[in-house]
């Protein structure tokens, strides 16, 4: 055989290794490059899209905490107004309370000392018709009548 048959087989065996190479493999690399290349394409749109939904998810609990932080402080001054409001309308109670109280006592006190006057009274009408009787009893005398006006007067 000469080296020119040699090389022709050589290179139509090469041409047919490229050949199957390019219809068969070929085809499947690219296909799995492509599909390699989708794979981090998408993986770095999804790291975009992730980094985009993280930047607003961390505006949204901004916004979040200042309103959270915004409420709290509205309940504490609400807070801080009803104090304000029980302890005022504690002290007008008690005021209200006491006011009532004294009013009461004062209504008691005149009415015990009614009650006092009205029980004199009639100790000393008892005492008068006593006095009276014994007045009457007696003789119209100006010296006794004295000393039973004196008697009466030392009773009473």
């Amino acid at each position: 055989m000469s080296l020119n048959v040699t090389i022709i087989i050589q290179i139509l065996a090469f041409l047919a290794v490229c050949w199957l190479t390019m219809k068969y493999i070929w085809p499947q690399i690219l296909g799995a490059m492509e599909e390699r290349e989708k794979k981090i394409a998408d993986g770095l749109a999804a790291g975009d899209r992730a980094e985009k939904e993280l930047s607003q998810a961390q505006a949204k609990v901004d916004t979040l905490i200042v309103d959270a932080k915004d409420q709290a402080i509205h309940i504490k001054d609400q807070a801080s107004q009803m104090a304000t409001k029980i302890k005022d309308q504690a002290k007008s109670d008690a005021l209200a309370e006491k006011e009532r109280q004294l009013n009461a006592a004062k209504a008691e006190i005149e009415q015990e000392a009614n009650r006092a006057k009205e029980a004199l009274r009639q100790q000393v009408s008892a005492l008068a018709i006593a006095g009276t009787e014994q007045l009457l009893s007696k003789e119209v005398d100006a010296q006794k009548h004295a000393e039973l006006l004196d008697d009466l007067i030392k009773e009473i």
